[in-house]
């Protein structure tokens, strides 16, 4: 449908030129700005341009299904999820309309998701199996100040009862020595105190030691404005607790005042499951998380990092592991890094964290790349970074092929809402005895959110993103281009028609083209007057490979291979394969995509067939779901066919 659409198009604009000419000769400069859309129309529709810079298309999606794409990941059934949640709409929150959709990009065709909990800024991974894990989201909506209406924070809930825990309802009531009164907003659960017993033959002699345990929870006051702020510290008795009870259980907290408030995150985690089309519910995540990363480890378990937790403040350094076997999470390795941190898997299963980040963490914490051992801890920092201080909205790619370790970092802006952009790009080669980063060429302009997404021909095609923080005086950028490693170069690519900054996706398709999502522009007009809404539109780039005339062929039929395996590809040439790509799906949002990687295949002719063989690493090749390319001598990449390494 839209390469017919595209057609038609093309030969609009080509039998309009004529008639365009003859009506800006006639109207003069009244004209000229239908005229050069006109013009801009018939260049970008002609074949050569096609064939040099490729095309754009705008993809026709029913109202009903238009969604705040706000994350967007790839799926073996060859569709694409995209979760909204709340999409950034307060009203939607507040009314519980949560939304996903699951586009079909081969047919077009688009289904609503039962979406159970605000998924909105969640974090994803790929699973061995082919689901989609989704973990954290949004449990309250930030408030700034001036709209606070009532005072809260954290409230540290002590239990002294070493032989009891307690579970505290939600609107439970705590009351200060000063009369005050505040109420939790979710339930707590307040572990025993830790009982300890000094070992001593004589029982007389015995000592008996008890350590509070401690819970927080979130509360607000019942007083609203200034009545309910209490800015010293204080303790709080329970309402309904009386006696030896009253005593044991209490509240805790240093200052409860109006200013800002930040989103909490959730605990909740779900698992989609592509084949039945349905979010199935797991065990919950011992910390709320808000803005997190998941990211996969060599042996196919998930770790999730920072967040901002259910008092909204960002989690300091308790990181969790998922464990896709028995569904249920374990303590991870403690380290403290800013919220959506970019890991990538890299050789003997270290994550290397490129720099790039989003949203919310101080400038002087967590912000510096390097090697992190997850099994024992430790954290080797990277130097060499130019513009260190503006890695925040900053893309990051493990490079093709993924075998020569090399990361890229590009563009970003200044912490927080910084008017600050940079057009820095930087590589780290993680293989050197000393792995530092090296200035690559410069991005065409300063750019932040931009999108990076690898493609079968080795290259990095990137795309939108904006000058200022969240597109600000109209400053989203109607660009794309190709990164090529081998060359360390940029090469033009067709412009978007769509602006696209915070809050947009992008990824690749198993048919070759590159689908963009989503955008929420603070502004709609270059004086910051009028408010920005979200983009709803779906826009599909068609690069230049896919209108050579000739594609090399490859079986769309599911391959099962193991590491260390040689498998055959069905219909392969091997006089039409120069090489061949095996190319992880992508599960991307905030321009972090930690997911995407292209691995590089060794491939054996046999018997008029095409045989490649899996490499063994599992820091290189995680287990799970991957699409293989065959690609020719000129770049031509086939459809994908899809690979389940066990």
């Amino acid at each position: 449908m839209v390469r017919i659409l595209r057609q038609a198009k093309a030969r609009r604009a080509a039998l309009g030129t004529a008639a365009v000419l003859a009506l800006v000769a006639a109207n003069g400069p009244a004209a000229t700005g239908f005229a050069e859309r006109a013009w801009h129309d018939y260049t970008v529709n002609k074949s050569t341009y096609k064939a040099r810079y490729g095309h754009w298309d705008v993809v026709d999606v029913p109202e009903r299904y238009r969604v705040n794409a706000i994350h967007a990941a790839l799926l073996h059934t060859g569709k694409v999820l995209l979760i909204a949640g709340s999409g950034n709409d307060e009203k939607n929150f507040k009314a519980g309309t949560f939304q996903s959709v699951l586009w079909d990009p081969v047919r077009n065709t688009f289904k609503e998701i039962p979406t159970p909990k605000d998924m909105f800024c969640a974090g994803h991974a790929q699973l061995p199996d082919g689901r989609l894990l989704v973990a954290g989201g949004t449990a309250r909506y930030e408030k700034l100040t001036g709209d606070v209406r009532r005072a809260g924070g954290a409230m540290l809930v002590k239990n002294e009862n070493p032989d009891e825990a307690r579970t505290l309802p939600a609107g439970t009531l705590f009351e200060g020595s000063g009369g005050r009164q505040y109420r939790s907003q979710v339930p707590v659960l307040v572990p025993r105190a830790r009982k300890i017993v000094t070992d001593e033959e004589d029982a007389s002699r015995k000592r008996v030691m008890v350590t509070a345990s401690q819970a927080r929870v979130y509360v607000e006051a019942v007083a609203e404005g200034e009545e309910g702020v209490a800015n010293t510290a204080d303790q709080y008795r329970i309402k309904g607790l009386e006696g030896r009870e009253a005593q044991d259980v209490y509240g805790l907290a240093a200052k409860l005042g109006l200013d800002k408030k930040d989103f909490q995150g959730l605990k909740e985690a779900f698992e989609f499951d592509p084949v039945a089309e349905r979010y199935v519910p797991v065990d919950p995540m011992s910390e709320a998380r808000w803005y997190p990363t998941l990211v996969t480890l060599k042996d196919g378990r998930v770790l999730a990092v920072s967040g901002l937790d259910d008092m909204g403040e960002i989690i300091p350094g308790k990181n969790e592991i998922y464990d896709p076997g028995t569904r249920t999470w374990s303590a991870g390795p403690q380290r403290y890094f800013p919220t959506y941190p970019a890991l990538f898997l890299t050789g003997g299963g270290r994550l290397f964290y490129s720099g790039s980040n989003a949203g919310y963490g101080p400038a002087d914490q967590g912000r510096a790349p390097g090697l992190w051992d997850v099994e024992d801890n430790t954290f080797t920092p990277v130097p060499g970074l130019p513009e260190q201080d503006m890695t925040e909205t900053s893309a990051s790619v493990l490079l093709p092929p993924a075998q020569d370790q090399k990361v890229m970092i590009l563009g970003g802006g200044g912490v927080g809402e910084s008017h600050r952009s940079s057009g820095r790009t930087a590589v780290a080669d993680l293989k050197a005895e000393a792995p530092r980063y090296t200035p690559g060429p410069a991005l065409p302009r300063a750019t932040r959110y931009l999108n990076a997404v690898l493609t079968p021909d080795d290259t990095v095609f990137t795309t939108g993103g904006s000058g200022d923080y969240r597109g600000k005086r109209g400053s989203d950028i109607l660009r794309a281009q190709f990164y090529d490693p081998s060359s360390r170069t940029f090469r033009t690519a067709a412009d978007p028609t769509v602006g696209r900054d915070y809050h947009s996706e992008a990824l690749l398709l198993p048919d070759g083209r590159i689908a963009v999502f989503g955008s929420n522009p603070l502004f709609a007009d270059k004086d910051d007057t009028r408010v920005g809404t979200f983009e709803k539109r779906i826009e599909v780039y068609t690069p230049p490979y896919l209108y050579r005339p000739h594609r090399p062929a490859l079986g769309t039929g599911v391959i099962e291979a193991g590491r260390g395996t040689t498998v055959t590809l069905p219909g392969a040439s091997p006089r039409e394969a120069a090489k061949v790509r095996l190319m992880r799906p992508s599960a991307v949002t905030h321009a972090t995509d930690v997911e995407q990687r292209s691995i590089a295949l060794t491939a054996t002719p046999r018997g008029g067939a095409l045989s490649v063989t899996i490499p063994e690493d599992p820091s290189l090749v995680p287990v799970g779901w991957y699409m293989v390319f065959v690609v020719d001598r000129a770049g031509t990449p086939s459809n994908a066919a899809w690979v389940h390494i066990a």
